[in-house]
């Protein structure tokens, strides 16, 4: 009877026998390394939005008669109240307890179409507020989102920032 023969003894006496198998192992692994710190850069360095100058509490803030934030220059005006909308837009806090009011409150400063946007924004959401419990209630805060799409263009069209 004769004995089978496997390719396996005779890769493994190639490998034994060639003398450059650790240098190829050494530069797999060398080029598996380069490859993932290639996409650990790439993944650190994707395209985050930068961090922003205006404060992001939820709340108004207690510094400035203004409430716009203390020692961040509203510059142009309207620019903390946009930017405190588009983020309570990209969070989806618009109905969380003074972030409408912190939007108000920032607001004080900027021009009368964002001021009168910011307005409108607090009076729904005022409404909404009154609503909780009624049959009106989706309604009233359907008008939030509403009022606050309406600002958000509002700053578009004024040039400042917005979500999405």
């Amino acid at each position: 009877m004769q004995k089978a023969r496997s390719a396996r003894p005779g890769l493994f006496r190639w490998y034994a026998v060639n003398h450059a198998y650790p240098e190829l192992m050494h530069r797999l692994r060398a080029a598996a390394v380069f490859v993932l710190l290639c996409a650990l850069v790439a993944a650190c360095g994707a395209d985050h939005p930068a961090p922003s100058e205006v404060p992001t509490g939820s709340a108004p803030s207690a510094g400035g008669p203004s409430g716009a934030g203390a020692g961040v220059a509203d510059e142009p005006p309207g620019m903390i109240a946009c930017a405190r909308l588009a983020e309570s837009i990209e969070d989806g806090s618009l109905m969380t307890p003074g972030v409408v009011d912190g939007v108000l409150a920032a607001s004080e400063t900027a021009d009368a179409p964002v001021a009168d946007s910011a307005d409108r924004l607090k009076r729904a959401y005022d409404a909404a507020l009154a609503a909780a419990g009624n049959a009106d209630e989706p309604d009233a805060v359907a008008a939030v989102s509403a009022a606050a799409s309406e600002m958000s263009d509002v700053c578009g069209d004024s040039g400042l920032g917005t979500a999405g």
